[in-house]
């Protein structure tokens, strides 16, 4: 057993150490070599075994030591990451809330971009339409850019609007005076000396003007106002601005001259109302001039009867002296003979105070008709233009409507004074009239009394005679 053991020693050696065996180079003969080689071997094997344990030891404590350095700086490194990933999580907490912010804040420039554009594009209107842009020109330049920009704008820019605005508001309460190009009535233009109050009214030359956004220029009203407001402009144009003046203002910004520039005048009027209006008129004058013929007639007649009360004689150009006339030529006559005569006077005076006054009565009562007449006539015409045209465009109807509404106007302005003025005639007449009858009857009743009297003493005479 034991060779055995030493023949699988023997052999286990030649197997590992082979190299050794080829250094030494040494011949085995006999057994007995054989075992001391063996155990030479196995002293070298076992100094070798103890090197390289003692190296493997060594190896192991070293990698001991690494595994825990590494270890060491394993747990470093596990609370680096932590602390990394800690901050990592709150920095993700600060970039979300950051964005929040930086979405309120992009928001928030939107919402004042959107601002900034709509304030320049109102801006720019109430610029373009200021009468103060005749006298600082150019100044809409800034506000329609901003309106139309895409991007957003730069603080200088802003400031410059908000100078522009704050101009447009001190100017609004500024009289100032400047020279600027102005076109006239007829067309051409000058440069003059403008007065301007505002934002509201603009004169020179005591002329009323109006600015157009379009040529940038001041024109003359072509229809200016009353005469006494072109008076208080040229008077305020010479002033020295101390103090307080007087002038007229058109607080709406130019609007109600401009609405006065387009409302036609009188005859523009009578246009309108075409044909049919003239013939109102027509109608009107002549009702005039009947009115104005008889109101001096009743007039001076009145006046001539009236003196004729007064005086014991007969003035044969006035009605009661005709009629009294009648009792003076027939005093004889019976009293039933007198009257009707006297009535026959009267009555023949009657159709001089009358006359005209029928006329008259006819003349208002056709002008309300011919002013019906025009209205029907013009609601014809207009229901023809919305046969043609439709209702799309008031324009085509216009006319047709004015028309109706003209003549009906001019009748009913004619009617009236016609009436009222046919009663006041009437009336006068009508005192003449009852004038005349009160004399004649006075006349008979006088003669009545004289006669009776007279009867009286005749009988009395008698009585005393008997």
């Amino acid at each position: 057993m034991r060779f055995v053991n030493f023949i699988i020693s023997a052999v286990i050696g030649m197997l590992f150490f082979p190299s050794y065996l080829a250094a030494e180079n040494k011949t085995i003969n006999s057994l007995d070599a054989l075992l001391d080689n063996v155990r030479q071997e196995s002293q070298i094997t076992s100094v070798i075994d103890k090197q390289r344990e003692a190296r493997f030891l060594a190896a192991k404590k070293e990698q001991k030591r690494l595994l825990k350095t590494v270890k060491q700086e394993l747990s470093k490194e596990d609370k680096l990451s932590e602390s990394l990933n800690s901050d990592f999580e709150n920095n993700e907490k600060k970039i979300a809330e950051l964005e929040n912010r930086l979405d309120l804040k992009v928001v928030s420039f939107g919402e004042l971009f959107g601002v900034v554009r709509q304030v320049s594009d109102d801006m720019t209107g109430i610029l373009e339409n200021s009468i103060i842009s005749a006298q600082l020109v150019n100044r809409d330049v800034l506000t329609l850019d901003l309106a139309q920009r895409k991007a957003l704008p730069t603080i200088m820019e802003l400031n410059q609007l908000w100078l522009t605005l704050l101009e447009e508001m001190t100017e609004s309460g500024k009289v100032a005076q400047f020279s600027a190009p102005v076109i006239s009535a007829e067309g051409i233009e000058q440069q003059r000396d403008v007065t301007r109050i505002g934002v509201f009214n603009a004169f020179s030359e005591g002329k009323y003007l109006r600015y157009l956004p379009e040529t940038e220029r001041l024109v003359e009203l072509a229809r200016q106002p009353a005469s006494r407001y072109q008076e208080m402009a040229y008077a305020f144009e010479g002033s020295q601005g101390l103090g307080y003046d007087t002038i007229g203002l058109d607080p709406s910004r130019g609007a109600i001259l401009s609405v006065l520039v387009q409302t036609p005048n009188f005859m523009e009027r009578i246009q309108q109302g075409g044909i049919i209006a003239y013939v109102i008129i027509g109608v009107g004058l002549l009702g005039l001039l009947l009115l104005i013929e008889r109101f001096l007639f009743l007039t001076l007649t009145g006046r001539a009867v009236n003196k004729q009360l007064k005086s014991e004689a007969s003035n044969l150009k006035n009605p009661l002296g005709r009629i009294l006339q009648n009792y003076r030529e027939n005093p004889q006559q019976d009293t039933e003979t007198l009257q009707l005569k006297l009535e026959e006077a009267v009555l023949k005076e009657l159709p001089k105070i009358e006359r005209g006054l029928a006329s008259i009565g006819v003349l208002a009562a056709i002008a309300p008709l011919l002013g019906l007449l025009g209205t029907v006539t013009g609601m014809i015409e207009t229901f023809q233009s919305i046969t043609l045209f439709g209702t799309g465009d008031p324009k085509y109807m216009s006319s047709g409507i004015s028309q109706a509404l003209v003549t009906t106007e001019l009748g009913l302005i004619v009617a009236v004074p016609l009436v009222l003025l046919l009663s006041f005639l009437t009336g006068k007449g009508n005192r003449l009239v009852q004038v005349l009858d009160e004399q004649s009857a006075g006349v008979v009743a006088q003669l009545v009394e004289q006669r009776n009297n007279a009867n009286d003493t005749n009988i009395g005479s008698d009585n005393e005679t008997v």
